[in-house]
């Protein structure tokens, strides 16, 4: 990367790889983005409180573990940012420090959370994120840190060398996303980052209300 490129305005922190000082640029939102997830994101968090009340009920009968999940994962200019989340798992699912990625007939998974999969209300929780501007309504998945993948030949390969990985951290993760809505839970980096950059070329207002539709018709159907 140029000297020049270093600082230029506009980019995010910096980041290390093969020993050089490196910068994620960030690609402007389109006009009335930002506000639009706010809004968004408050009327959603609104009309889900009633909901919550009910999702923690029945996550704290079944097994008596603790209501959320918290997750550390990367964010827009590789900024990390923490995400709660409704557990679906049983409690202590995961090794201190790593996320094991979930199969689509994981064991781990409680019965309630498999319905909160089902809806995708067990993400509910990130609309907080979405509001605080740490997260956008569409965008690429915000990815855990630490997270071994069960589909892939090498689960130690770095995130930082997937191709694609450093262009998606170019825009705000979303909750929902071509990826989300297209690629199953458990497909590899690789393809799934694909997903995210063709989400970078296409990004719009107009497309973002279009995934949005979708989500809600998958939501209702729950076919997530």
């Amino acid at each position: 990367m140029e000297e020049a490129q270093l600082t230029a305005p506009g980019f995010a922190q910096f980041s290390r790889i093969e020993g050089r000082a490196v910068v994620i640029p960030e690609i402007k939102e389109p006009f009335l983005k930002r506000p639009f997830d706010m809004g968004l994101a408050g009327l959603g968090l609104l009309l889900s409180a009633p909901l919550w009340a009910i999702a923690s009920l029945a996550i704290k009968l079944e097994d008596g573990g603790p209501v959320f999940f918290r997750q550390e994962r990367w964010g827009r200019g590789k900024r990390p940012i923490r995400v709660y989340k409704f557990r679906t798992m049983v409690p202590n699912a995961n090794p201190d420090g790593v996320t094991v990625q979930a199969t689509a007939d994981d064991p781990r998974i409680t019965l309630v959370g498999k319905i909160l999969r089902a809806t995708a209300f067990d993400e509910i929780p990130q609309l907080l994120n979405s509001w605080n501007g740490e997260m956008s309504f569409v965008g690429p998945r915000a990815l855990p840190m630490n997270e071994r993948q069960i589909r892939e030949h090498s689960e130690e390969t770095p995130d930082a060398q997937i191709p694609g990985f450093e262009e998606r951290l170019r825009v705000r993760p979303g909750l929902t996303g071509i990826a989300q809505i297209w690629a199953q839970r458990d497909i590899p980096r690789r393809p799934k980052f694909k997903y995210d950059i063709l989400y970078l070329k296409k990004q719009s207002l107009w497309f973002d209300l279009k995934l949005i539709v979708l989500s809600f018709w998958i939501t209702i159907r729950g076919k997530w």
